[in-house]
């Protein structure tokens, strides 16, 4: 069974999930409040590939927000379980859960995917940008969680500082 996919132009579907507070937070909120919306979708917090994604989006943020875009991260994590994950690693923008993954599936980010050569049912991990009008004008799927970010600042034109490397 196949899940059907976003494609570009295509209207986004509506959502409201809680946060890592438990707050209910809908696309139309975050359209509201940043005109552009950079969605992604990631199996589990505080696990490698996840964190990683995660952390990079955060050391974007201000060059994706400067372009006019705001960052939010949807998984079917409890939102405890996000609350732990932004506060062990700083994470500012919101953390949404979809446990019974309704909005997963109708992005078509839950569904088939080849997981160390078997097919299992499970989370994709997936990017989208929707413009303000509602519409998608990115949609990407199977995406590797390392050198993502700076993959997608590049398709949107969004400089990115050099990373730092880490100490010691």
């Amino acid at each position: 069974m196949t899940t059907p996919r976003l494609e570009v132009g295509q209207p986004a579907p509506a959502f409201t999930l809680p946060d890592a507070d438990g707050t209910p937070t809908s696309l139309q909120d975050l359209l509201a409040e940043h005109g552009r919306v950079l969605v992604y979708v990631y199996p589990a917090a505080m696990t490698p590939g996840c964190t990683t994604e995660t952390v990079d989006f955060e050391n974007a943020l201000q060059q994706l927000r400067d372009a006019g875009m705001g960052v939010v991260g949807v998984s079917p994590d409890a939102p405890e379980k996000l609350a732990r994950f932004r506060d062990k690693y700083g994470i500012t923008f919101p953390l949404l859960s979809d446990p019974d993954k309704t909005m997963l599936t109708e992005w078509g980010a839950f569904g088939e995917k080849k997981n160390y050569g078997k097919t299992v049912m499970g989370v994709i991990r997936s990017t989208f940008v929707v413009e303000s009008d509602g519409t998608i004008s990115m949609a990407r799927y199977n995406v590797r969680a390392k050198g993502h970010v700076a993959m997608v600042a590049k398709l949107l034109g969004v400089e990115l500082p050099e990373p730092q490397p880490a100490e010691g």
